[in-house]
């Protein structure tokens, strides 16, 4: 779990083995002047001095470069949204809801709607329909809220409607693999804070790409089956 904001400002290095920065550098594949820049920006807490220029650092360091890793190579973030991830993985008046909340958010996509468009009015009527009959609790601003009315949109103005299921079905098998999802991240008196940010920057970012694989795999075998494969 995140060092506490009291043994934060103590230097304290949480539990576990402590090591010197050196150590650090290697157990984590971060960079010693990269690790500098982390304590000097705040994004990694101090370790407890041992020395004028020397100090010791623990499992909690381990664990938030860890995570800052994760979010900088998966996630692909800026290190402004970097920040506030951290803040609320450190305010433990967050619950597990609006900490999940906050990664979803930072990792976008970030678009701006077309109000005026019909055709993108026409789509978010589509979503805001859809969702509610799902009965699913999505606030107005959720960036894949947004991401796809803009997909929608898009398919109108082609004149290129959902082929095959339709949207309601693509909503349903997203719901039942979102709920072994969300069902499978760790607890947080098990993984801490920090451990449930990273599993699911994993799951978000990674797991897409796997379902994008496996979908155009599919398509591929039923082409064939279809229409014969050479």
């Amino acid at each position: 779990m995140p060092v506490p904001a009291a043994q934060a400002r103590a230097g304290g290095p949480g539990r576990g083995v402590c090591v010197l920065m050196a150590e650090l550098s290697r157990r984590s594949g971060v960079p010693v002047a990269t690790i500098k820049f982390y304590l000097r920006d705040g994004l990694l807490p101090p370790g407890t001095a041992t020395a004028a220029t020397r100090a010791r650092y623990g499992d909690d360091h381990l664990r938030r470069l860890r995570l800052i890793r994760a979010l900088q190579e998966i996630g692909g973030l800026p290190l402004a949204a970097i920040r506030r991830i951290l803040t609320a993985v450190d305010d433990t008046s967050v619950g597990p809801h609006a900490l999940l909340g906050a990664v979803q958010y930072a990792l976008g996509p970030r678009l701006d709607p077309d109000a005026g468009d019909p055709d993108w009015q026409a789509a978010a009527a589509e979503v805001d329909s859809l969702l509610a009959g799902l009965g699913w609790r999505v606030t107005p601003g959720a960036p894949a809220r947004t991401l796809l009315t803009a997909a929608l949109a898009a398919l109108r103005r082609a004149g290129a409607p959902l082929a095959g299921p339709g949207l309601a079905e693509y909503a349903a098998t997203a719901g039942g693999l979102a709920e072994r999802e969300v069902a499978g991240l760790p607890d947080l008196p098990a993984a801490g804070r920090a451990g449930l940010v990273e599993a699911a920057v994993t799951g978000v970012v990674l797991y897409e790409q796997v379902l994008v694989a496996l979908r155009r795999l599919a398509q591929e075998d039923q082409s064939a089956r279809r229409f014969g494969g050479g």
